[in-house]
């Protein structure tokens, strides 16, 4: 046992050589069930067609896992909206359910560059680190643009996260990561959103729970 610990242990070294966010065996051994329920369904729903990465977004935990195949690679701490969960347009609430990733945005960008419409201002933003809010929602460093996979749940008229302009994006508010502070998006802290755009491809999975 201790033999196939310390390979399965070099395997995610291997995987994920340049995630900071690399996780050590001990939190290997507390991720939530409803994180492994959640990949697992994922995995069920798309069968054949699964992408190589795959994420876990959880809202009460307010972190995001993201997994290699099945191998664990990185924990992130997010920021989920202040609103709670929900789909409807104009909610600002983050939507549950299975998504991929529509888009990347950003890349090369400089860390803390503000995005407005999906494009670079020229700007870049002061992060604040204290838990304080912004005189504005900015967008920074990356952009990961969802779009739901799941008719009427997170997809069509009045409930489509691709329409609602839902990503996974850098925040200028770092010091509310952890807790539920934005308008609907999954925020991250600049580096962290940086790593995971750079390990990921566009059609990754990523499935958010509650």
């Amino acid at each position: 046992m201790k033999i196939i610990t310390e390979l399965c242990l070099a395997a995610a070294v291997f995987l994920f050589p340049v995630l900071s966010a690399a996780i050590s065996p001990g939190e290997r051994s507390v991720v939530p069930d409803s994180v492994k329920v959640a990949l697992e369904q994922m995995r069920m729903a798309r069968a054949e067609n699964t992408p190589k990465y795959c994420m876990i977004v959880s809202v009460s935990e307010q972190k995001l896992y993201l997994y290699d195949d099945d191998q664990l690679g990185a924990i992130w701490p997010v920021s989920t909206s202040m609103y709670g969960i929900g789909a409807k347009a104009n909610s600002l609430k983050t939507p549950l359910g299975l998504h991929e990733i529509y888009r990347k945005i950003g890349q090369d960008a400089p860390l803390g560059a503000v995005f407005r419409g999906r494009r670079q201002t020229g700007q870049i933003a002061a992060i604040l680190t204290e838990a304080q809010k912004s005189l504005e929602d900015l967008v920074t460093s990356r952009v990961l643009w969802l779009n739901g996979l799941e008719p009427g749940v997170n997809s069509g008229d009045g409930r489509d996260s691709r329409r609602r302009y839902i990503y996974i994006h850098g925040t200028d508010e770092e010091g509310l990561i952890g807790s539920p502070a934005s308008h609907g998006c999954v925020r991250m802290k600049n580096t962290d959103v940086i790593e995971l755009f750079d390990a990921i491809d566009e059609g990754a999975l990523v499935n958010i729970i509650p």
